[in-house]
């Protein structure tokens, strides 16, 4: 399924060709060569950087198609200081089987959702300022730009606070709570963020962040937005997921390692 496909227009309006069907770029900048570990922990510093992270709150877990391990990052470090050598490994029931720390028992947030989603190898978890807002009032933000047109028909809204989620019981609840979504806020608590892979998943999170912040400006303003067609939506979504991903993790990745090198040690 394209991501045309996942967004289809209202009211019998014609999609609007978008992705790499309209365009592909024909030769690209240099593109960072990464172990997987490398990868994950610079997806780390990349959303720490923006503002996503909340000092040493949050998780985000990586499991590889075919294998039931996942990488993750150990309790008690911040986002902004891990290293590729930092990451642990758990199997499918959260128990560590490499790594120097622990982990937080919060992973189950992550193991049941792996658990019931072939889609989402990747899955991020934290309290980003902007979301959590939204989060604490029950809204979901509009998609205001087309840059936000990624997210159409993919945000969702748990709304039952239940506390931590701590346990593989709890965790299949909230799992079953989110469903397909692949942007789910939650209830007083913040958000979790689905991808197949790393780059995707970084990328949507680094931008419902923005979208939130948008949002809430022009609620502010207390003007009417303007509203963005169904079709140019649809067109805009597949050019944001099948074409913008990867420029936007090379792009980040280089930034990144020209300021931090050491995220590779």
């Amino acid at each position: 399924m394209t991501a045309t496909d996942d967004a289809p227009a209202l009211d019998g309006e014609a999609p609007r060709a978008g992705g790499l069907g309209a365009w592909a770029p024909s030769v690209m900048p240099p593109r960072p060569d990464l172990t997987d570990e490398q990868a994950l922990a610079c997806a780390f510093r990349i959303l720490a950087e923006g503002g996503f992270s909340e000092n040493m709150a949050g998780h985000i877990t990586w499991q590889r198609p075919g294998d039931e391990h996942m990488l993750v990052n150990p309790w008690g470090l911040w986002w902004e200081e891990i290293s590729a050598s930092d990451l642990c490994t758990v199997d499918a029931d959260a128990n560590v089987v490499a790594g120097r720390w622990d982990v937080t028992p919060a992973i189950h947030i992550h193991t049941e959702l792996h658990r019931r989603r072939p889609d989402a190898r990747v899955v991020i978890h934290n309290h980003p300022y902007w979301v959590t807002v939204m989060a604490a009032v029950g809204m979901l933000p509009e998609i205001l730009h087309q840059n936000g047109s990624m997210f159409a028909g993919d945000l969702s809204f748990v709304h039952e606070y239940t506390g931590e989620v701590d346990s593989a019981e709890l965790g299949a609840d909230l799992a079953e709570m989110i469903g397909d979504a692949k942007v789910v806020f939650l209830a007083s608590h913040g958000i979790i963020v689905t991808g197949a892979d790393v780059k995707e998943a970084t990328y949507r999170a680094a931008t419902i962040e923005r979208l939130c912040k948008l949002a809430f400006d022009v609620h502010l303003m207390g003007r009417e937005a303007f509203e963005i067609s169904p079709g140019f939506m649809a067109g805009m979504k597949a050019s944001q997921l099948e074409r913008a991903v990867d420029p936007f993790w090379d792009g980040a990745v280089r930034l990144l390692l020209r300021r931090q090198p050491d995220v590779l040690d």
